[in-house]
Parts: C-alpha cells; sequence; structure tokens
C-alpha cells in the first residue's frame, strides 16, 4: 500500500477507534468479571436486555447478564436487580419477561427484582435507573458493551460499575467487539447532543 494510503488508513482507524479507547480509559479499574472481588456496594444491578427467542427462552448472551447480576446479589453487593429491556422487541417479545423468570431460577426473590420494559436502548436503560432515584449501579452486560454502558451511565449522572460474565469464543462475541467501534461513535455523538441540550434530548 503507498504510504499515504496507508497513513490515511490508519488515520481512519485511529479516530473510528478513539470512542472506544475513551470509554475503557474511563472505566479503567470500575469493571470486573462478575464473581470478582472489588465491587463497592451499589444501589442495584442495571441488567441489560438482549435477544429473547420464539417461547420466551433467553439468549445465551442475556442469560448471562442476568447470572452477573445474581451473582453480585447473592454476594451481597446489591439489593436488587433492575431488568432493563424492552417489554415489545422487534419480534413482539419480552426481554423482561425472560430475565425475571431467569433471575427466579438463580434464586433472586420477586421482591428484589425491577422491570424496566421501556429500556429499548442502553441510554434509555439509563435514564430510566436516573428516574427511579438509583444513584449508583453496576451495570451487567457482555464485556464488550460494558465500557460503552459505564459511559451512557455517567453521562445522565449515575455512578457506574461495570460487571461481565466469561467471555464466550464464539462468533457472535468477535461480532460484538467489532460493532462496538461504530456503536461507541453513536453514543459519544448521543451524549454531546443531549449535552448541548442541556442533558435532555432534542424534541
Amino acid at each position: 500500500m503507498p504510504r499515504p494510503a496507508a497513513g490515511l488508513a490508519a488515520a481512519t482507524l485511529a479516530a473510528l477507534a478513539a470512542p472506544q479507547v475513551w470509554a475503557r480509559a474511563s472505566s479503567r479499574g470500575l469493571m470486573h468479571p462478575a464473581d470478582a472481588e472489588g465491587f463497592t456496594p451499589a444501589d442495584a444491578a442495571l441488567v441489560l436486555g438482549a435477544r429473547v427467542y420464539p417461547g420466551g427462552r433467553p439468549s445465551r448472551f442475556l442469560r448471562q447478564r442476568v447470572e452477573a447480576g445474581a451473582a453480585l446479589y447473592h454476594r451481597g453487593v446489591v439489593p436488587r436487580l433492575v431488568l432493563t429491556g424492552a417489554a415489545h422487541n422487534r419480534e413482539g417479545l419480552d426481554e423482561t419477561d425472560a430475565m425475571a423468570r431467569t433471575a427466579l431460577e438463580l434464586g433472586v426473590p420477586e421482591d428484589a427484582l425491577v422491570l424496566d420494559g421501556s429500556g429499548h436502548d442502553t441510554r434509555a436503560s439509563a435514564r430510566n435507573a436516573l428516574a427511579m432515584g438509583l444513584t449508583h449501579v453496576i451495570v451487567c452486560s457482555q464485556e464488550f458493551h460494558v465500557p460503552r454502558a459505564m459511559w451512557l451511565c455517567r453521562s445522565v449522572g449515575l455512578d457506574v460499575q461495570g460487571a461481565y460474565p466469561p467471555v464466550l469464543a464464539r462468533r457472535h462475541t468477535a461480532y460484538g467487539y467489532a460493532r462496538e467501534l461504530p456503536a461507541t461513535w453513536k453514543a459519544a455523538l448521543e451524549i454531546t447532543r443531549d449535552a448541548v441540550h442541556g442533558g435532555e434530548p432534542p424534541r
């Protein structure tokens, strides 16, 4: 590749990666495997939604997220789980119902579960948690997603830590890491836009 073209490609890649680099740097020391020590007690585990299969069966990623939240609950790090996702996703399925059933299977009592069916994306989930009166949450998702999720939580005023389950060696995991580059750019633009509008999205 000619030197100018190589330089342009490197600059483009650096620009694309910049928000993800920032998200990871700002989360350093505050995100850990869900079974690790070092978490500060928080108001709740904010468990983010993911795919549900027909019949209500949670995807492996979704089950892992609930498992992470349940682990924090059973260790006494959080007193409750906020299960946030779409009550009616693109397939017409309820992510939060599948999450609640999984949490109950894992021994989390019903009175420790809060369902947020309007968490249609990570930013909405963060805003909804703040509206519930929460101030300090531990966001639970896959490792590739946690830095962006933490950044979005901080952007709405939440004190946040991150917990993630074991990283699965599978194609969807590789896709998740690749997807985070444009997704984190989108988050950066949303955060900037909302800051310009005084913390509220434009109407």
